[in-house]
């Protein structure tokens, strides 16, 4: 999975709880990172994200080439420069805590290139509709984690999903093409589906890989998440991807 649609709740992203940080959250990444499990599961965290701004910068500028207007190629290749730029800071941060960057990203190569492989788009809409509801997927699981994280690893982690602009772009190309033609929506609608039920899987197969991942998350770490809550997290995603959808004008 990649985040190129770093969406906000307008478009049905989880929000941010709000109230007083405890535990780990309201550490610093000094204090939280003497915890060996709970520094394992950030690096891995941060791994995954930087893979994942790569991964979206490389598609971003491929989709660029299939753009049929010159305005929509310099649109997409705006947010792929943006993209590289949050890569550039995962990196950076990887670096800065004594991690490669490279050794960081490795693990997750592998989910997120089969996931390319299996939903490449066929054309321009696709492509679209990959990235929009894909990518979104994939930022409202790093935005759902990221408020069990301590504040400096968190304030990164959110700084980069800032909203690229790509949501609104993609509403707009999506609704206008239905529009033109009616067809295009039903298409549309299963191709939408197939992506939601694969980055679903590839991002469940990923925590299940990772153990320092799955503790925070089902808890032990971080103030993690129990099983009950992980339930409740997917469905707040896809409650999330269904609001996405309407707003495409597909149905979920």
């Amino acid at each position: 999975m990649t985040s190129s649609d770093k969406s906000d709740n307008a478009s049905g992203a989880p929000a941010e709880p709000t109230g007083q940080h405890t535990g780990i959250t309201a550490q610093d990444w000094a204090t939280a990172a003497a915890d060996p499990q709970y520094r394992a599961a950030v690096v891995d965290l941060l791994g995954a994200l930087a893979y994942g701004e790569l991964a979206a910068f490389e598609r971003l500028a491929e989709d660029a080439k299939l753009a049929p207007t010159l305005a929509d190629k310099a649109e997409l290749a705006k947010m792929a420069s943006a993209e590289f730029h949050h890569f550039e800071r995962l990196r950076d941060r990887l670096t800065e805590i004594g991690e490669e960057p490279t050794a960081a990203m490795d693990p997750f190569v592998a989910a997120l290139e089969g996931f390319h492989k299996q939903t490449a788009p066929s054309d321009w809409l696709e492509g679209l509709v990959k990235a929009y509801v894909g990518d979104s997927i994939a930022s409202d699981f790093y935005r759902e984690v990221a408020v069990r994280l301590d504040s400096d690893t968190r304030e990164l982690v959110l700084a980069v999903l800032a909203n690229t602009g790509y949501a609104d772009f993609a509403v707009e190309k999506v609704r206008a093409a239905i529009d033109k033609d009616p067809r295009v929506g039903g298409r549309l609608a299963l191709w939408a589906r197939r992506l939601m039920g694969e980055a679903l899987s590839q991002s469940q197969r990923v925590v299940a890989e990772r153990d320092a991942l799955s503790t925070m998350l089902v808890g032990g770490v971080a103030d993690g998440f129990d099983l009950a809550e992980v339930g409740r997290m997917f469905s707040r995603i896809t409650e999330a991807h269904t609001k996405r959808m309407s707003a495409l004008g597909l149905a979920a």
